[in-house]
């Protein structure tokens, strides 16, 4: 009698994250778990494959050939899983959370029209939102910690396709200079030598903006790292900064800054992006139509591009 090995989807779960985010804990901050619940499970699931799935490589967790096929594996199980619920999702609409990742903008100059849309036509639809970084919801849409990531492409610049995730655009949202009210300055060049206010180093919108002033011949004088925009904001309205700020944060309100168009007139593409076994939830698809529908309210959308 040939015997069979069952794995606990749950560990199988554990053994992906650790796959993807290196340490045992990182995994328990992710999942709220005890790193020692996190290093039990694991020694389980060890025992259950009859082979030794990692190794310690200094303070971390290596995987082994073993681990990293298993843990290939374990990836395929979840977007099963994942299939499996959305189509017993379709026969019983919001009967499961909606989880986004959102970025601030998006929070001030479309979430609360979608959510009203959502209210009209899903009321039982219940949406969790938590303000992340494009790089990290992204990511963490991939580890499933969120449905749904909603990030920015900058002109020129492109975000890496990460295996497993689908985009849908959402719309084109313009770059302007923002400087204090009633200031002299005409456009870009003008702004060599003043003090600057930009998103902290690594993010694309910093790139994006440094290269464009030295397109323009000068190095920015960075004196002001701040991630929250509204900040930005206050600080170029008192006077104390410049910057480049999207539309989408004056969305239904007045600018307090005055806005100076940049040569070209860019723009930066914004999208969501979920999972592909995710894609027939019904409640995927009506947060991404609601979403589309609040960015762009003259175009109705009421289904997902593949």
């Amino acid at each position: 009698m040939i015997g069979c090995i069952v794995f606990e989807l749950r560990r199988l779960r554990l053994l992906h994250e650790l796959a993807l985010r290196g340490t045992l804990a990182a995994v328990a901050e992710a999942l709220a778990y005890s790193p020692s619940t996190i290093s039990q499970q694991l020694t389980q699931l060890e025992r259950d494959a009859g082979v030794a799935l990692t190794v310690p490589d200094g303070r971390r967790l290596r995987l082994t050939e073993h681990g990293e096929l298993l843990a290939a594996h374990a990836a395929r199980a979840l977007d099963l899983d994942e299939q499996v619920r959305g189509s017993l999702e379709s026969l019983q609409p919001g009967v499961a959370a909606v989880r986004v990742a959102t970025m601030q903008t998006v929070v001030h100059g479309v979430l609360p029209r979608a959510l009203t849309l959502l209210a009209d036509r899903h009321p039982d639809l219940r949406v969790e939102v938590t303000e992340a970084p494009p790089e990290e919801g992204l990511f963490e849409l991939s580890a499933r910690r969120f449905d749904l990531a909603i990030a920015e492409q900058y002109p020129g610049q492109t975000r890496a396709h990460r295996a497993g995730l689908q985009r849908r655009a959402l719309g084109s949202d313009p770059l302007r200079l923002a400087v204090p009210p009633n200031d002299r300055a005409s456009g870009l060049a003008d702004l060599r030598g003043r003090a600057w206010v930009l998103e902290p180093t690594g993010t694309a919108s910093r790139r994006w903006a440094v290269q464009q002033c030295r397109a323009a011949g000068f190095e920015p004088d960075v004196r002001f790292e701040i991630a929250d925009l509204t900040a930005h904001a206050a600080l170029i309205a008192s006077g104390r900064a410049v910057g480049i700020l999207p539309d989408l944060l004056w969305r239904g309100a007045v600018p307090p800054v005055t806005l100076l168009d940049l040569p070209g007139g860019p723009v930066r593409d914004v999208f969501v992006a979920h999972r592909e076994p995710s894609a027939l939830r019904p409640g995927i698809r009506a947060v991404i139509a609601a979403l589309a529908d609040a960015f762009d309210p003259g175009t109705p959308t009421s289904t997902v591009d593949g």
